[in-house]
């Protein structure tokens, strides 16, 4: 006996499933094994990042199988289909970091083309990698559809001479080893035991980053991104995140019903009191963006600036993503944040509940080791800070978590590079001074193109036991696991003509981390006589593919660096055509 079909008249997936006139499409759904029931339901799209190309996204295929599952149970029918993604650690240091951030845009867009031609009703969407989990949370909001977000879960550490380590301490040590300081034998144990499961790097480092972020936002189920990916448990919240997306449906509760101006401040919150990645200023503008909200990189860091720090992980810090998640997790830091006032609460989440309604229900309390007491947090300021001055009139974003108040100011000569790969050519060869300011330009997301990541450079400097003793500044990015004196997003960017690009060696550069400053020893008059006299943006080798779309494209990182004019500028929503 068939159930009584769903009422579609509100649904895109009517489009392709009722009616005379769609015979021709029900055909292709009899086709792979859909019975009459299953056609007349929902249709949920479970889009998943699950490729070959690292262990951050190895796990996703069967996390996507644990999602059909539970939207079987809340009587909607799932179709499974994929999208790309980049891996950060992979494409560290070489051309292949242009294709990173430019992945978050084709993320969102190929699963918003997706949604679209087929017509889902909502959508549960998995991710593992750093900018698959903003790209797709980014789809989400444009589609404005019922969405449930999943992390693909962290790596579990690996274990060294009785100390956890992560794929962060290899990329150190190849500095050490450069510097003569670590053997080959050495090295080549370190890679082997560093990363031993599936799941995405295991600090706070971009992925856990905006893995936080997907809960604190409300788009994830409470604590469903702290389970390591070989946990068995992660299939339950998958399981769960179908269920729930099920009931977000029938109560048309929608993603920009729960990514709001308040919502977003929840997140930046998170960000900031687990001194997570400096790229969490790009992709929640980002994220504001695709909801027509003004949230920009100046906004974050004033929320990163008045937030205590007190969750003690990695970079800065001493822990991983599996400590977090068994001290309770983005639960119990939220509880918190309440403690200060620093939470909007009224804020819906895909649970159907307030995030107040959410924290009310945590039993847990902050264990004092990993997650500090908000009252006496381990420093007063976020563990990302915004600076602006005559060098960044946009704004740049620094990361001081774990930095003692002594080693967030700096001044000093300017040591200028016109890319990554010749300021990591000089810090192999020691070719620069203690007391330096490297600056890295053309690196910004139209000049790069792509704005990639310095983590090979800075992790260098760090392995030669420099990353105190020099700063750098870029228009580029840095990976979530830099530390030290490392300047990013400086707006605007140099192929924009942003006093970046007009600094020659020599020229002294302050930094304050305490009071927000980034200048340049330089009048306006100079900057403006170098600005008449410069020759305009480095010409690159993209001059056609993706990556010459995307430069042609790309909008300021002060706003996101976007491809598009955001939900501004929509003349209609996806769910109601």
């Amino acid at each position: 006996m068939l159930k009584k079909p769903t009422d579609k008249t509100n649904m895109p997936s009517r489009h392709v499933t009722e009616g005379p006139s769609r015979a021709p499409h029900r055909s292709y759904f009899y086709a792979m094994g859909l019975g009459d029931e299953e056609i007349h339901q929902p249709f949920v799209g479970v889009a998943t990042c699950w490729n070959e190309a690292a262990p951050c996204n190895i796990s996703l295929n069967r996390q996507a199988q644990a999602v059909k599952l539970g939207v079987k149970q809340g009587n909607g029918t799932p179709r499974e289909f994929t999208t790309i993604t980049v891996t950060d650690g992979i494409a560290m240091g070489h051309e292949g970091m242009r294709s990173s951030l430019a992945s978050r845009e084709a993320i969102a867009d190929t699963v918003e083309l997706t949604m679209r031609g087929h017509c889902y009703d909502a959508i549960v969407g998995l991710a593992g990698c750093d900018k698959s989990l903003p790209g797709m949370m980014m789809a989400m909001i444009r589609l404005n559809t019922p969405s449930v977000f999943i992390y693909g879960g962290s790596i579990l550490p690996g274990r060294l001479d009785g100390k956890d380590v992560t794929v962060q301490d290899v990329f150190e040590a190849v500095g050490e080893h450069q510097a003569g300081n670590l053997s080959d034998e050495a090295l080549r144990t370190l890679e082997r035991v560093a990363c031993p499961s599936a799941g995405a790097c295991g600090g706070q480092f971009t992925a856990n980053t905006m893995a936080c972020v997907s809960e604190a936002i409300g788009l994830a189920l409470p604590n469903s991104a702290g389970a390591p990916a070989p946990y068995e448990s992660r299939d339950h919240y998958s399981i769960a995140s179908g269920q729930a997306v099920m009931n977000l449906l029938e109560k048309n509760i929608r993603a920009r019903d729960i990514v709001t101006l308040e919502s977003l401040q929840n997140a930046a919150r998170v960000v900031a009191c687990t001194g997570g990645s400096t790229n969490a200023g790009l992709h929640l503008p980002a994220m504001a963006h695709e909801a027509g909200i003004d949230f920009d990189l100046n906004d974050v860091c004033e929320i990163f600036r008045d937030t205590p720090y007190f969750v003690d992980l990695k970079p800065g810090g001493q822990y991983v993503a599996k400590d977090l998640y068994e001290a309770g997790g983005v639960p119990v830091i939220m509880k918190e944040l309440r403690k200060a006032g620093l939470i909007n609460e009224d804020c819906m989440t895909a649970t159907g509940y307030s995030i107040g309604e959410e924290i009310d229900r945590v039993d847990l309390e902050a264990d004092g080791k990993v997650i500090y007491s908000i009252g006496e947090p381990l420093s007063k300021t976020g563990g990302v800070v915004g600076l602006t001055g005559n060098l960044a009139p946009e704004g740049a974003i620094v990361k001081v978590a774990g930095m003692s108040s002594q080693h967030q100011m700096f001044t000093g000569p300017a040591r200028v590079f016109e890319c990554e790969e010749d300021a990591f050519a000089a810090v192999q060869a020691r070719e620069y001074e203690e007391g330096e300011v490297l600056v890295i330009r053309n690196e910004g997301p139209a000049g790069g193109p792509g704005m990639r990541e310095m983590l090979a450079t800075t992790a260098a400097l760090s392995g030669q036991g420099m990353g105190k003793k020099v700063a750098l500044i870029t228009d580029g990015r840095f990976s979530g696991a830099t530390r030290g004196f490392c300047v990013g997003h400086v707006g605007p960017e140099a192929a924009h003509g942003g006093p970046i690009a007009l600094l020659e060696n020599g020229d002294i550069i302050t930094l304050n981390a305490i009071n927000g400053e980034i200048s340049v020893d330089l009048t306006d008059a100079v900057l403006a006589e170098r600005k008449a006299n410069w020759k305009g943006p480095r010409e690159t080798i993209y001059a056609s593919g993706a990556l010459w779309k995307y430069s042609q494209l790309v909008g300021s990182a002060k706003l996101g660096a976007c491809t598009h004019p955001g939900a501004k500028k929509e003349q209609h929503i996806y769910m109601d055509l």
